[in-house]
């Protein structure tokens, strides 16, 4: 069963889209992590995808559709655990999916954040 789309965004390019409602604690999304990297590897991969490069429990992972698509939001409706998008709250059908891109960027890695919410932090820092 599908559970998500793709479609565009009011965020930012491309985003995930819940088809269904979730409930909290509920996995939203699982990563497909067969796209791991070494730090070597990254600087070889295009200039175009290495935004989709998350680091995660230790590993680098290019990240893959849904996944790759899910926008940032300091106010984030999920979080990231076991290589999985889980709801932080209840998610409606239709709601935009969004995460913390602090829990999955490359440490050191800063960000310029259009999010929009009201607790924007308008720099993302990844630690």
């Amino acid at each position: 069963m599908i559970d998500t789309i793709v479609k565009k965004s009011k965020v930012e390019g491309l985003g995930v889209f819940a088809l269904r409602n979730f409930k909290k604690g509920e996995v939203v999304i699982k990563w497909d992590i067969s796209q791991q990297l070494t730090p070597k590897s990254i600087k070889k991969i295009p200039e175009k995808d290495k935004r989709y490069v998350a680091h995660f429990n230790g590993k680098f992972i290019l990240m893959q559709p849904p996944a790759r698509f899910v926008n940032h939001s300091c106010d984030a409706n999920t979080y990231a655990n076991n290589f999985c998008d889980i709801a932080k709250r209840d998610i409606k059908k239709g709601e935009e999916i969004t995460g913390d891109y602090s829990e999955e960027a490359i440490s050191g890695e800063i960000m310029v954040c259009k999010c929009g919410s009201k607790n924007c932090r308008s720099i993302m820092k990844a630690y």
